[in-house]
């Protein structure tokens, strides 16, 4: 029986860190020699990590990559391996090294390069051309790059009329709330119209903005899921595939062979010759994961964003301000879980407008979570404002301006605690507010990361109802929002109710859907047209608020580029 041993190994590259993603890969090809895999395979730039951006612009960066792929070639012997990483040769180029006998046999250029939402691929690499099959003994393969596979028409139907029985891609895609299962329909399709094993190996864990979620695929011929890598984690997985599934499935149905009157199609032998004895052993194919639920996804992305951009920025501890409401609740009970609840550190700023409910909450959430509180009243400071503020201020009513000094006094306050004690400081405003504006700039902005910045308040609720497990206080969950700047304040007496507001963000900001679109929907005029004003309004404050994790196929970051001076109508 003609079989396969494949390792597929699910990394968490550190984007920059050559020598620590060096050391990960030669570990793993250790570890894949001793189960005897034949092939060995990592993510898309894994030596490197996804995406370096700017570092690719570094000719010494570029010259340490290659010097790395000179170490991993010396350890390859009776193997093959394929390593994602940034090649030069007359140009850049998104490469896979294909490696064994202590050579580079070859190398596969990445040819259809994304360069739209968080991709910027255009701006540094160069499309490749060939799409070779690889003669490894008498198995035959194809070689591909993340979106590459995307593409009904080139490079894999290519390959596998060229005769490949297995296509191994090699990604990193980033997450968003759905995205898997559209992807997994995709791959199913490919593989069962070509006829052939679809190996897709994706990267996993947080860069910045993006997280990547694993959860790497074996399809048959027949466009059957065989396995699933662990979602949000490292993996490490063993198949054995049974080629001859290919023979069986073309020869039942033939549509392969229709198309397979290709010339000239490139195959690049693998140098080493390889035992064609071994048998299946289906037992070492992982069991297909659960599908996970919308909350589960967004928590697990959230849980590994935070960790990520925590530990690979070299920071030890966090801290928030906890206000009693629900996103500071669910960003708080994120950070224990991602952190270590002894690593996170709630900051509660207690004004003359604070309730007592907020407070018996905060302090109720603290325990419940096991975390530090700190407790620092803002009264005496943002009296002092007041009273110097008083005689330019003379003769005009209060209004947002006092409101937001509140909040500004509460950013400084957590910024000295982190130039005090290094501490990150998360900040805890939702989509919804950033989309609108319903947020204090250089207050409540002020931070270095933000954990939900890609999820809608309405989200919160689910996300937050889903994990609670009652650490969350349920007077939480039920209690009017409100930034309890003034007597009575509600968010509700600014922003239409969530429902509605977020039903219309969506509309607007995924769907590209202008005021006379979205009324259609059944939506009031007068609200909407109030909503896409302060959506355009605040892009200045977008423009300078913190990294955040996406969540949603349109995040405001990097997806999102609207001028600030900007006239259309919508």
């Amino acid at each position: 029986m003609k079989s396969l041993r494949l390792a597929l190994c699910q990394i968490n590259s550190t984007v920059g860190d050559i020598e620590g993603n060096l050391e990960k890969i030669l570990q793993y090809i250790k570890k894949a020699k001793e189960e005897k895999a034949e092939i060995v395979v990592f993510p898309e730039l894994a030596l490197t990590g996804y995406t370096p951006e700017d570092l690719l612009l570094y000719p010494q960066f570029i010259n340490r990559a290659k010097e790395s792929l000179e170490i991993v070639v010396k350890e390859v012997s009776d193997q093959v391996v394929i390593l994602g990483l940034p090649f030069k040769q007359e140009d850049l180029y998104n490469s896979a090294a294909v490696l064994a006998d202590r050579k580079l046999v070859d190398l596969y250029h990445k040819i259809y390069l994304p360069n739209y939402s968080v991709f910027d691929e255009v701006r540094y690499f160069k499309s490749g051309k060939r799409a070779p099959v690889y003669e490894y003994g008498s198995v035959l393969f194809g070689l591909n790059i993340c979106e590459d596979i995307f593409h009904s028409t080139f490079p894999s139907p290519f390959q596998a009329y060229s005769g490949a029985e297995l296509i191994i891609n090699i990604s990193a895609s980033p997450f968003y709330v759905g995205k898997f299962e559209r992807k997994l329909r995709m791959l199913a399709t490919r593989a069962f119209d070509f006829g052939v094993f679809i190996v897709y190996l994706n990267s996993v864990g947080g860069q910045d903005e993006v997280v990547f979620d694993g959860r790497s695929l074996i399809i048959s011929p027949s466009g059957d899921v065989l396995t699933v890598g662990k979602a949000f984690e490292e993996d490490f997985i063993i198949a054995d595939l049974d080629l001859e599934e290919v023979t069986r499935v073309r020869m039942r149905e033939p549509k392969i062979r229709w198309e397979s009157k290709l010339e000239n199609f490139e195959i690049v032998k693998i140098p080493i010759e390889r035992e064609e004895s071994l048998k299946p052993s289906l037992k070492l194919l992982n069991s297909v994961s659960e599908q996970l639920s919308e909350e589960e996804e967004i928590f697990k992305a959230l849980i590994t964003g935070l960790r990520d951009y925590v530990n690979k920025n070299r920071f030890k501890r966090v801290c928030l301000g906890l206000s009693g409401g629900i996103d500071s609740s669910l960003v708080a009970l994120v950070a224990a879980e991602a952190l270590g609840k002894e690593n996170v550190t709630g900051v509660f700023m207690p004004s003359r407008y604070t309730s007592r409910e907020s407070r018996e909450d905060v302090y109720e959430l603290s325990k419940n979570l096991g975390i530090e509180l700190i407790e620092i009243s803002i009264d005496e400071i943002f009296e002092r404002y007041l009273k110097e503020l008083s005689n330019v201020f003379s003769g005009l009513r209060e209004d947002t301006t006092e409101e937001n000094i509140q909040s500004r006094i509460r950013g400084t306050i957590l910024m000295a605690l982190s130039n005090k004690f290094g501490w990150l400081v998360l900040t805890t405003g939702n989509k919804s507010e950033m989309a609108v504006g319903y947020a204090t700039l250089y207050g409540d902005m002020a931070g270095g990361f933000a954990p939900i910045k890609d999820l809608y308040k309405t989200q919160v609720y689910k996300v937050a109802r889903w994990i609670s497990k009652d650490r969350i206080p349920e007077r939480v969950f039920t209690k009017a929002p409100t930034a309890e700047l003034r007597p009575g304040q509600k968010d509700q007496d600014t922003l239409p109710p969530y429902e509605i507001l977020d039903e219309v963000l969506k509309l607007h900001i995924e769907k590209c859907m202008t005021l006379e679109e979205i009324v259609q929907r059944g939506l009031e005029k007068e609200t909407v047209k109030k909503i896409l004003k302060m959506v355009k309004t605040a892009e200045f404050k977008r423009r300078q608020s913190p990294p955040g994790i996406k969540l949603s196929p349109v995040s405001l970051g990097k997806d999102w580029r609207f001028p600030i001076t900007n006239r259309f109508g919508g």
